[in-house]
């Protein structure tokens, strides 16, 4: 397949160095994380599904610092790095990979359903596109409910071709409701070229449908990203209803780890490499001088110790007892509004 032009430009220093060093921590930490995931999964210490987040670090990382912590986020199944993004501790999110009762989903998620109330972060779906519909949603409730917070929808691009999305955003501009979709384009659906399965290749262009204000992302730079991002942020605050996104990135390794990823070049994942967004990320740190190179063996050796703290606690940790099963399935809510 033919790959997408993705800039190579060295970033200005638009940022000041806080926001640099926050998104170089952030998006180590996502990396990190993943690769021990990955190991662990291979020590058959994780089982079940597990997705993996490498390469598409940018596309969080700069999300998260374009929105409220009160923001509320949803995804599909390849969720590791949007829950640390939220907050959600790397020991409750390395607990739940490890199915034990200290999960951020008490050990009943795992890898592709990740959940926690407490960092407005809504999962976690295993059925594609499935987390379309349920966005808008989110976004009607706070509506709703009168606040200004606006809910960030991703969405991989083999999850565009559900008819869900459709009827989704008919709804969403219809109704004005305040949500970003996003989505993550690496290129496949699972093993399948965006090339193989539409006409419509530049998958932005799918919100002008609906009149969706909709524009394309460079997602390998996380100033790209934070830019993009804000913008849309704010026109969905400001009731102007919803914005569509089209973050152009890569995964580095297959879609899940039982696929060895056969379909693409050595070349074409090579050039990808080239533009990974830690590394461009810290060359503008470096080049700037923004830290030394102390300063970032210092973040280096703190994103090592939280993924290995979060491994020991996973393993130390109990699994749930059998009658968890029997909980959390119905919600007792007392409404004002009955009287008997």
């Amino acid at each position: 397949m033919k790959t997408k032009t993705v800039s190579s430009r060295q970033p200005s220093l638009k940022y000041n160095k806080e926001m640099y060093l926050k998104w170089y921590e952030d998006m180590l930490l996502m990396r990190r994380f993943e690769e021990r995931s990955g190991q662990l999964y291979g020590m058959q210490k994780i089982r079940g599904f597990c997705h993996l987040y490498i390469g598409q670090e940018a596309i969080v990382a700069g999300a998260i610092s374009a929105s409220r912590k009160e923001d509320p986020m949803i995804t599909a199944y390849r969720d590791h790095a949007h829950a640390l993004g939220k907050g959600v501790t790397a020991r409750e999110v390395m607990a739940e990979l490890y199915g034990k009762i200290t999960g951020c989903s008490k050990g009943k998620g795992g890898s592709m359903h990740l959940f926690s109330k407490e960092h407005y972060f809504f999962g976690g779906h295993g059925i594609v596109g499935g987390q379309i519909p349920l966005g808008a949603g989110i976004a009607f409730a706070e509506k709703y409910r009168g606040s200004t917070n606006v809910c960030l929808c991703y969405m991989g691009d083999g999850a565009v071709r559900q008819g869900a999305l459709h009827e989704t955003f008919n709804m969403a501009m219809l109704w004005k409701l305040p949500v970003v979709f996003i989505i993550e384009n690496n290129n496949y659906a699972m093993g399948t070229s965006v090339e193989r399965t539409s006409l419509v290749t530049e998958l932005y262009k799918i919100g002008f449908a609906y009149d969706m204000p909709s524009k394309p992302v460079d997602g390998m730079k996380v100033e790209d990203v934070h830019e993009a991002t804000l913008k849309a942020v704010e026109h969905a605050r400001s009731g102007k209803g919803p914005y569509l996104l089209e973050m152009n990135t890569y995964r580095y390794k297959g879609h899940s780890m039982s696929d060895p990823a056969r379909y693409r070049s050595k070349e074409e994942l090579d050039h990808y490499k080239s533009l990974d967004p830690i590394e461009t990320t810290l060359k503008t740190i470096l080049d700037h001088n923004l830290a030394t190179e102390k300063d970032i063996e210092k973040i280096n050796q703190r994103v090592h110790e939280i993924v290995e703290d979060s491994v020991t606690f996973a393993e130390e940790s109990p699994f749930p007892e059998p009658e968890e099963l029997y909980k959390d399935v119905y919600v007792q809510k007392d409404y004002p509004f009955i009287t008997n």
